[in-house]
């Protein structure tokens, strides 16, 4: 079973997650942003990860540890549930429309953590949210998931739309990443014999 939960506590978040690799995409997000739980749902959705998230956060400072210390905590959670990677595809792409929006991501679940970013969104806040903590999630989710991730925001205007197809494309190419490869399920996915 490709399961795992992780509690993270410190002085300015609580947090509880819990993942399922293997699940149906099903979802129970809880952090405090609506904006923030709204992407997370669609992480799970479209990378078909159960997922349930909990965080008592420091709201009244900003949203910016809610989300940071959620992308720490599902990096490490996935890091966990993916043991050692025995039998994945170990690689995934997606290339992603929404209405305006066109978001390519591709990464690596290679234990190399790096983060290339180039989507540029054309207002400082969607509702209450900074837009600037999108980046912030997805630079803690690859270093702690270990996961090499480019993600390029080709066109779009309005930044609901890229940043919904940034989380899209990050997912489908996730999916793709943990699947099962039915030729080689028993083999670890390198030539080093380990990642």
């Amino acid at each position: 079973m490709r399961t795992a939960t992780v509690a993270r506590k410190t002085a300015e978040t609580g947090i509880e997650v819990t993942l399922d690799l293997d699940g149906t995409g099903t979802y129970d997000n809880q952090t405090g942003v609506g904006f923030f739980d709204h992407m997370l749902d669609q992480l799970a959705r479209h990378a078909l990860i159960d997922m349930t998230v909990r965080c008592d956060g420091d709201l009244h400072v900003d949203d910016h540890h809610t989300v940071e210390d959620t992308g720490i905590a599902l990096g490490q959670a996935l890091t966990q549930a993916m043991g050692d990677k025995r039998g994945i595809r170990r690689y995934g792409s997606c290339l992603l429309p929404m209405d305006d929006a066109l978001v390519r991501a591709a990464l690596d679940l290679s234990g190399r953590p790096y983060l290339v970013w180039h989507v540029e969104l054309t207002v400082p806040q969607i509702k209450t949210f900074d837009t600037e903590l999108v980046r912030e999630f997805f630079q803690a989710f690859a270093t702690h998931g270990g996961i090499t991730l480019h993600v390029d925001g080709l066109r779009g205007v309005n930044a609901h739309h890229v940043t919904e197809a940034a989380f899209k494309a990050v997912a489908r190419a996730l999916r793709d990443a943990l699947e099962t490869d039915p030729r080689k399920s028993d083999a670890i996915p390198s030539t080093k014999g380990s990642l």
